[in-house]
């Protein structure tokens, strides 16, 4: 008992300490699966810190601002590209619907709210759970600040967030994608309607009108290099390496001579090097298109000196002009892309298809495999190469914070109501603008992505860890007083925007059925839900809808954090 004793009074004299055990522990428990069900890190993380909480520790408050402004940064940051380019072109449909499921989330949320006479704490609590977008907890206790309102009057609303938010988030995170990839289907027509529909859609994304290249079904088959023997008949008379390479790509094979061995000396390929019987040539292309071609060309042989070349993989932001707006198909056409294949496409952190009519934007990142002399040659040509690196911009990252917060700060007055960003909408503002710089000037700003993982993660988590553990003493009061009764009022609100906005996506907006769960899981920015989309179609292509909807829908939401608080008050 003395232990224990000492224990929770260094925990309450160093909090430091019980919040790193928090950390720890959440990310620990938020990693454990039973089956497909987990509590996720978030939750995780906030259970454990109402059970630290119990000591009664006091944590002192700029550290959680600081790691909560951290994190909208981050987020911010990372969907800042797509976001602006959203808002033009191709994508405005997408952003309508997203601010469609947006608008349905909030008012869902604030109608369900005001029947069951929840004040304001509750309802921020049912949104940001019901949503499962964390970050409206802080900007919620934000806006809080600025009502003229008793400090006891804050306490009591603050105290039930945590409370409201565990008892919808659970459904909020389950409920959204057992919805979309089950329920969604079959407002749709049915499982097995949407799966055709999806295919065909598919195959229409994949017709070439340039080339005939079925290798680009899947954008996770991987290329791969591999060596030939000569002794087919196509070679009983010498064949250039270009008449070789044009043959392959009328079967519908886009397939590259890499090197060629002659009369025991390995060569460098020249469209113009004649390929004799019994030669020896390494292709390069995807891998389900290069195993079993002993038919066409003869036997595979292992030869580690003819397959030993250095080859490159290096990933290149699209920033050139030329390229953004040209599809797969059409770059791949391109003189400079000769040798080189597109290994995935990157768009805001989300892997694309890659489709012969996949269509490139600004801000994407290729990854182009090829030997180094062709890779080199195309990657400028498509923009700046963005090679791996361990340095951040912290000039970027601080600066964009500092002025980010001093615009949230300003405050209009209508009446008696003061409206303004706050600290966390400043901070959330400044990252999408910092993100879209970067993105059309790559040469500043960079913050890796593994960077901004920690941010967006270790921020997020630090800031709900305080506030787990400030809420612990409070919490199972808090639980008897909103009851089952929040946990249905979750189930309405997670449902009711998500099958509507299926319906409407279908209905109003003509989206293809995949497309249509894409963007009804990137507007609710529902990570989860796109893979159980994806799993349940057999398909990638739901990610075509998901990455503008959730640049739209994750500041979107953020943001509506401010506007049911005032709508609540």
């Amino acid at each position: 008992m003395e232990l224990f004793n000492w224990f929770v009074q260094v925990c309450r004299d160093n909090p430091s300490i019980p919040l790193f055990l928090t950390i720890g522990l959440g990310f620990w428990l938020g990693s454990l699966k039973y089956k497909t069900f987990s509590l996720g890190t978030v939750t995780s993380v906030l259970l454990v810190g109402v059970v630290v909480g119990q000591m009664d520790i006091s944590i002192p408050g700029p550290i959680k601002n600081v790691f909560f402004l951290l994190f909208l940064f981050a987020i911010g940051y990372s969907v800042g590209p797509q976001f602006f380019r959203s808002l033009k072109g191709d994508g405005i449909k997408q952003v309508l619907f997203a601010v469609v499921i947006c608008l349905l989330c909030l008012f869902s949320t604030w109608g369900t709210a005001k029947v069951m006479g929840y004040n304001v704490g509750e309802a921020i609590g049912l949104f940001s759970g019901a949503q499962t977008i964390s970050a409206v907890i802080g900007v919620g206790t934000d806006t809080m600040g600025t009502l003229g309102v008793s400090a006891a009057q804050k306490k009591e609303w603050l105290d039930i967030i945590p409370v409201a938010y565990a008892v919808c988030y659970v459904f909020g995170t389950i409920g959204s994608a057992y919805l979309l990839a089950n329920l969604g289907p079959v407002l749709l027509g049915g499982l097995k309607k949407v799966k055709a529909d999806t295919v065909a859609l598919e195959k229409e994304m994949n017709e070439s009108s340039i080339t005939s290249d079925p290798a680009y079904i899947e954008a996770n088959r991987p290329v791969a290099f591999r060596a030939y023997k000569v002794t087919a008949d196509f070679f009983a008379t010498a064949r250039t390496v270009q008449e070789v390479e044009e043959y392959l790509l009328k079967n519908g094979r886009r397939l590259f001579v890499e090197r060629v061995r002659k009369d025991g000396k390995i060569l460098e390929t020249a469209p113009e090097l004649a390929i004799n019987m019994n030669d020896e040539i390494v292709l390069s292309g995807r891998r389900e298109f290069i195993v079993g071609d002993e038919s066409w060309i003869g036997p595979e042989v292992v030869d580690a000196d003819l397959l030993n070349f250095p080859v490159e993989q290096i990933p290149v932001m699209v920033t050139k002009k030329t390229v953004a707006g040209m599809t797969v198909d059409q770059l791949r056409s391109q003189k400079y892309m000769y040798g080189v294949s597109i290994k995935s496409i990157d768009r805001s952190g989300v892997e694309i298809p890659v489709f012969a009519k996949t269509v490139l934007q600004a801000g994407d990142s290729l990854t182009l495999l090829g030997l180094a002399q062709d890779v080199n040659v195309a990657a400028p040509k498509i923009g700046y190469v963005d090679r791996p690196t361990t340095k951040s911009d912290l000039i970027l990252v601080g600066l964009g914070i500092f002025i980010g917060c001093l615009i949230g700060v300003l405050t209009l007055h209508i009446g008696d109501i003061p409206i303004s960003l706050s600290t966390s909408g400043g901070a959330l503002i400044s990252g999408l603008i910092c993100g879209w710089l970067r993105s059309k000037h790559p040469t500043f700003g960079r913050v890796p992505k593994e960077a901004v993982w920690v941010m967006n993660n270790l921020g997020l988590n630090m800031f709900i860890a305080v506030i787990g553990i400030t809420a612990g003493p409070s919490f199972v009061s808090g639980i008897k007083e909103v009851g089952f009764a929040m946990f249905l009022s979750g189930v309405v609100c997670t449902s009711l925007p998500l099958i509507l906005g299926v319906i409407i996506g279908a209905k109003v907006f003509k989206f293809r059925p995949a497309i249509n769960l894409g963007c009804c899981a990137g507007g609710r920015t529902t990570t989860a839900s796109l893979g159980a989309i994806q799993d349940a179609l057999g398909s990638t292509l739901p990610a075509m809808g998901y990455t503008v909807t959730y640049a739209v829908g994750n500041t979107m939401l953020i943001l509506m954090g401010v506007a049911l608080v005032l709508m609540m008050a």
